[in-house]
């Protein structure tokens, strides 16, 4: 008799509990991840387990929504776990869990693109509480917004809910049948400045956008805030010059912006741009967390607002909460143009559906046509 979990009883109700495997191969980081979500009403752990191979062999008795996954175990590995996980459930969400390296974050960067989820990156020990509490804030922040979002796009799928509306119109979004999204003209200025923000499923999406974007970053300047661990963010400026064919770096602070280039937030620091002698400067800083991020889309898209005026082109890309939508809200005030991803290709619509909902946006495109769209803004044509 097969000990499965039919996938259908366990996912297709939205009040069951987020059920959750944790797979690490250190008891100690398996007894406290289990016990911090344990606490948590509406998350179950179902597994605790030490190897990739546990994982993969218990998966069907299980049938877990989110997996917690470590990158260096004995047996199986996670990178080489993950593919085995998402192959017997293509809805499962994997989260990496590791301590963050130059090492574990290319690994980290591998497993998104092989398809997890996204990433916590473990406190360093003797980190001291305040690390801690940050840890499982956010790691239970992801276990919740993205097991729910499983179970939306699970229900989806088996025709249980309203799927959000197709690609047909392309600048033309609803967040449901009863709340059409409100678009608003582009900015009749063509833009010199373009400026990114992405969270959770933001890696892949950037490498996507900015590998069409060559001819735009030739002739302007590109700045990215991607919420990131350090480590993280000088591998992913990395890949995005290698994509893109065009010079990208973490930015140091009061280094000029010039076009042609693309600028990094380094994780664990605000950007922001600045007029020194009436030319744009990056200016970097450390303070507190703003929407729970370091670093924060809002103090780019704000100083940009403020620094090109209408002349600024921003897109929000996929990603968990609400950051962006206060600094959209500062670029459309001075009167740039904003373009949201879709609900329908973004990992987690939290960001570009916080700035779509308010209005804000000119369009909301699948992820696919977002390049050619800001090509359009750049060369003048408007539509």
């Amino acid at each position: 008799m097969s000990l499965a979990v039919p996938a259908v009883s366990v996912q297709a109700d939205a009040h069951q509990p987020i059920r959750v495997m944790v797979v690490d191969d250190s008891i100690v980081a398996r007894d406290l991840l289990s016990r911090w979500l344990k606490a948590e009403p509406g998350i179950e752990v179902v597994a605790a387990l030490r190897t990739g191979r546990e994982a993969v062999d218990q998966f069907e008795r299980h049938r877990p929504d989110v997996v917690l996954l470590d990158i260096e175990m004995p047996v199986l590995d996670g990178l080489s776990a993950l593919p085995l996980l998402l192959a017997m459930d293509r809805d499962l969400v994997v989260v990496m869990v590791s301590t963050v390296t130059r090492h574990h974050a290319e690994a980290g960067l591998k497993a998104l693109s092989l398809g997890a989820a996204d990433y916590v990156p473990k406190p360093e020990s003797g980190s001291g509480t305040a690390a801690a509490a940050e840890f499982r804030r956010e790691l239970v922040e992801k276990v919740r917004n993205l097991g729910s979002h499983r179970r939306r796009r699970f229900r989806r799928r088996r025709g249980l809910a309203q799927p959000p509306p197709g690609g047909t119109r392309p600048e033309t979004a609803a967040a449901g049948p009863a709340a059409p999204i409100r678009l608003r003209p582009f900015a009749a200025v063509a833009p010199r400045v373009l400026v990114i923000g992405a969270s959770t499923g933001g890696p892949q999406a950037l490498n996507a956008v900015v590998a069409e974007l060559s001819p735009v970053i030739a002739r302007s300047a590109l700045l990215i805030t991607q919420h990131m661990p350090p480590s993280f963010t000088t591998i992913l400026a990395e890949h995005l010059a290698r994509a893109s064919r065009c010079p990208a770096r973490e930015a140091i602070d009061r280094e000029p912006i010039v076009p042609g280039r693309i600028y990094v937030a380094p994780g664990g620091r605000h950007m922001r741009v600045e007029r020194a002698n009436y030319a744009p400067v990056v200016t970097l800083d450390d303070g507190p967390p703003i929407n729970f991020c370091r670093p924060a889309v809002d103090p780019l898209f704000s100083s940009a607002a403020r620094a090109w005026g209408p002349a600024v082109a921003a897109a929000v890309l996929t990603g968990m909460g609400v950051d962006g939508a206060s600094g959209a809200a500062d670029i459309v005030a001075a009167g740039g143009s904003v373009i949201a991803q879709d609900e329908a290709t973004s990992v987690v619509w939290g960001m570009p559906g916080a700035v779509a909902q308010a209005g804000l946006c000119s369009a909301v495109l699948p992820l696919d046509q977002i390049a050619a769209k800001i090509a359009w803004l750049f060369t003048g044509e408007r539509r």
